[in-house]
């Protein structure tokens, strides 16, 4: 008979307003995956680990804010946990960077099974202060993190991933700089809010989260998609999760306005300018990274010669973004 894992609460980094709030996260048996560990068999059984999850399905959990108040939510068939609440004042609850700090554990304190960390697992919500400039949303594949995301079949995408660990892989020159120059703002001194979302599953969030950390990139919301979301037929009217967590985003902050980031080697330059559309004059600018792929290259280009609403850049560098950032005086 084998040993049944422990159990643990992963809780993604999600975002709220002072009256919102909002939490994500998933149950799972804790199968103890070390992101630093080397050698390729090692980082192909993490792969594994990552990918075959042992979810805890249908089962209350408490979500314990820093005033002692509880929430109540239930996992689905997937393990996956979402919690919308209404509260007065969160904003006061919040650190300085405006995170909302939370306990999240198992509600049944008898439950037959090991549970690892007391029962007690963090979990965060960013609410951003009323004082920032604006919002950053970016997307992670290509944008920060060379995946390979135009290559023939995406094999670089399956080498990146399962072949190395998030401590070897490397973030695009200047994108961190950048990004904290967009954080602190033409003040210096702001927290404007970046939100990290990607086409990736769930599955890799503690891989990308401890890429982000590790190579000092500004905290901020990941937000990902279901393993089952990606192979789901969507109907052709239907939009990609990543537009609608992006809609979703500008929905819970009406008053901000937003600097998008991506790549061209996808479908960012179409669904940041249908975003644009969509919600007039809240969209700064459109900044797009440049892949070594020709055709989307100039598909991408000729999109943005014939866009003139919002300012589109396609870059080379992150230099050539911080150049037209700080001509438009959103940093300094």
């Amino acid at each position: 008979m084998f040993k049944k894992d422990p159990l643990q609460i992963i809780a993604f980094q999600s975002y709220g307003t002072n009256t919102h709030f909002y939490l994500r996260g998933r149950a799972l048996e804790d199968e103890t995956i070390d992101l630093q560990q080397k050698g390729l068999f090692k980082l192909l059984i993490n792969t594994y680990k990552r990918f075959e999850s042992d979810e805890v399905k249908n089962i209350e959990l408490n979500l314990r804010l820093p005033n002692d108040k509880v929430v109540k939510v239930k996992t689905d068939a997937h393990g996956y946990f979402k919690s919308e609440e209404k509260f007065e004042n969160l904003q006061d609850l919040t650190n300085d960077e405006g995170w909302l700090q939370i306990v999240a554990s198992y509600s049944d304190v008898n439950i037959k099974r090991k549970i690892t960390n007391d029962n007690r697992f963090p979990a965060e919500i960013l609410i951003p202060s009323k004082s920032v400039a604006f919002g950053v949303i970016s997307d992670i594949d290509d944008t920060i993190i060379h995946t390979g995301v135009a290559s023939f079949l995406k094999w670089r995408v399956l080498i990146n991933t399962f072949f190395k660990g998030a401590f070897k892989r490397i973030p695009l020159e200047g994108a961190a700089e950048f990004y904290h120059m967009l954080h602190k703002g033409s003040s210096g001194v702001n927290a404007n809010p970046i939100f990290y979302v990607s086409h990736s599953p769930w599955n890799l969030y503690r891989y990308l989260k401890f890429f982000l950390k590790t190579n000092d990139f500004p905290k901020g919301p990941i937000l990902l998609r279901s393993m089952n979301s990606i192979f789901k037929r969507k109907k052709a009217s239907e939009k990609p999760e990543k537009q609608k967590e992006i809609i979703n985003i500008l929905k819970m902050y009406p008053e901000l306005n937003f600097i998008l980031i991506g790549d061209s080697g996808e479908h960012d330059a179409d669904i940041y300018i249908e975003i644009a559309e969509l919600f007039p004059k809240r969209i700064l600018a459109i900044y797009l990274r440049s892949v070594d792929h020709k055709e989307k290259m100039l598909r991408v280009k000729g999109i943005f010669d014939a866009y003139k609403t919002t300012p589109a850049l396609l870059v080379n560098s992150s230099k050539e973004a911080i150049d037209h950032a700080r001509e438009s005086g959103f940093i300094q």
